[in-house]
């Protein structure tokens, strides 16, 4: 039995003495949604192309989270390959008829649903709503009446339309829209890039509440009105005024049984990726506040700090997990590939408390590992931390290599090679982008005949500079290669990835295989 440092979590959001520190999730979890059911609250966001997609969090006093599962375990037919950027695009998360439902529009496929008896699984195969290009950010709304509606936004770059929202009339059991929608506000002269729309009924009003401005620097903005076609009015709840948390961006909010509000929402944090943060909300006449108001402007700003939510008692600190000895049967939640997997690619009971992955080529018409599948992957987890894996590389007949990766549209990696040639490591830099990508080999080290373990190492420090480090003994470390700022990749944060690919094909030979003992963060 294998046994793993224990050390204090990279990034924790409770303080321990009644209050939280933002963000309270310090990793990317991309447009948030998050909704109450009794003492229990669930938050979905973003994956893409990332698979298993649409994790689900759960908490019990909205500062303290854990990853319990995810709602796809592949994504739609067309990602055979990596599509960088393509994908679940902003989810919306509601519990309506005694069950779970997650909405979500792919950019190119359409609007799909899913729901759940139990947010941690099984969930429904994906359902196809309707097919069509660029409508996003979707979200359901059942009305009193037993009427059902979708408000959505769209993706200027598939179907030609930007700042505008829109609501359909849906079917009361969430399956098909009925009718193409009534464009029901328009924000391009005062909301340009308005998206992320969460469609809600309070005191007789119907509010959407939708970011504007664009990711980086934008705004919450909220509308309103009676009716739920509109016309709306709008409002600015929520800037970055003079805090330092930029551009607020697109959320949830939730009422305590305790009569208070809240809103989540992210930050885009470059490299970091899209940081998820709480705000206390309340109300006047019937319009939300959000924040606090230090500047007098009438716009809420971001608190660094607050007294935690009143959910009546105090409940375990919690985070999501990051490090993993391997030693259960199925991958830790935390880890995610680059497009849907196949079988082949790892296995965790080939040798015990080992994950083995085994090397895969490259796909047909790829040249570098930017568009590798089969990368596993998972969130930057803090602004500083150090992610150390320890692994063994058995080669095949061709050349192989395996290692630890900061996976973004500039990306570096430290890997075992295995060739004819002998054993040496590695350290590549690359590039890639859909249009074009190159790498090469920054550094290099050979290794003695007799290793049989080495440990591959990358520290992070502000702001998102890595450098990767190797040892022979777990003890002492080497730096290689020069210390690089990692950047985002396509819509995401860079990643932590591990990885077994063949460089060059086997001679009808069998491929290698890495067995990593483990990953740790600390």
């Amino acid at each position: 039995m294998k046994v793993s440092k224990q050390e204090k979590p990279v990034w924790y959001a409770d303080l321990g003495d009644g209050t939280f520190r933002n963000p309270i999730l310090y990793a990317d979890y991309s447009d948030p949604d998050v909704i109450r059911v009794g003492e229990d609250f669930y938050m979905t966001a973003s994956s893409f192309n990332s698979v298993p997609g649409l994790p689900i969090l759960h908490s019990k006093d909205l500062v303290n989270w854990t990853l319990i599962g995810h709602a796809i375990q592949e994504l739609p037919e067309g990602y055979e390959g990596v599509r960088h950027g393509d994908g679940v695009w902003a989810p919306s998360i509601r519990h309506h008829d005694g069950k779970f439902w997650i909405y979500f529009g792919a950019p190119d496929e359409g609007i799909f649903m899913t729901t759940a008896v139990d947010p941690a699984g099984p969930w429904t195969p994906l359902h196809l709503v309707k097919e069509v290009k660029g409508w996003i950010d979707t979200c359901p709304f059942w009305d009193e009446d037993g009427q059902a509606y979708m408000v959505n936004a769209f993706a200027k770059s598939r179907c030609g339309i930007k700042s505008k929202l829109q609501i359909c009339r849906m079917s009361p059991d969430g399956t098909s829209l009925l009718d193409e929608g009534q464009l029901v506000f328009d924000g391009t002269e005062h909301h340009p890039t308005i998206e992320g729309p969460k469609l809600y009924k309070r005191n007789g009003y119907y509010y959407i509440f939708a970011p504007a401005g664009g990711v980086p620097v934008g705004w919450q903005t909220i509308l309103r009105s009676k009716h739920i076609f509109g016309p709306y009015e709008d409002r600015i709840v929520l800037h970055q005024g003079d805090s330092i948390v930029n551009g607020p961006h697109q959320g949830g909010y939730i009422e305590l049984e305790s009569g208070e509000s809240w809103f989540l929402h992210f930050q885009d944090r470059e490299a970091y990726g899209r940081i998820v943060h709480l705000q206390p909300m309340g109300w006047e006449n019937d319009w939300p506040v959000m924040g606090i108001d230090t500047n007098g402007d009438g716009i809420g700003e971001p608190v660094l700090t607050h007294k935690k939510p009143n959910v009546g008692r105090e409940y375990p600190f919690a985070v999501p997990a990051t490090s993993d000895e391997f030693e259960e049967n199925a991958l830790g939640l935390q880890w995610q590939w680059q497009t849907n997997p196949l079988p082949e690619w790892h296995s965790l009971d080939a040798r015990p408390s080992h994950l083995r992955l085994f090397a895969q080529p490259l796909p047909e018409g790829v040249t570098t590992f930017y568009d590798a599948r089969n990368v596993l992957c998972q969130k930057f987890p803090a602004p500083e931390f150090i992610a150390t894996a320890k692994l063994e590389l058995t080669s095949g007949r061709g050349q192989e290599r395996a290692g630890l990766t900061v996976f973004g549209h500039d990306y570096r990696y430290l890997a075992w090679e295995s060739s004819a040639e002998g054993a040496r490591l590695v350290f590549v830099k690359g590039f890639g982008k859909k249009e074009t990508t190159s790498e090469e080999v920054e550094a290099a080290v050979a290794l003695p005949a007799s290793v049989r373990d080495v440990y591959l190492r990358v520290s992070v420090v502000l702001e998102a500079v890595c450098r990767f480090q190797y040892s022979l003994d777990g003890e002492t470390y080497q730096t290689i290669g020069e210390p690089f700022e990692a950047v985002p990749g396509h819509w995401v944060g860079a990643k932590l990835g591990l990885f077994c690919i063949e460089q060059a094909p086997a001679d009808g030979g069998e491929r290698g295989y890495a067995d990593f003992d483990w990953f740790r963060i600390e």
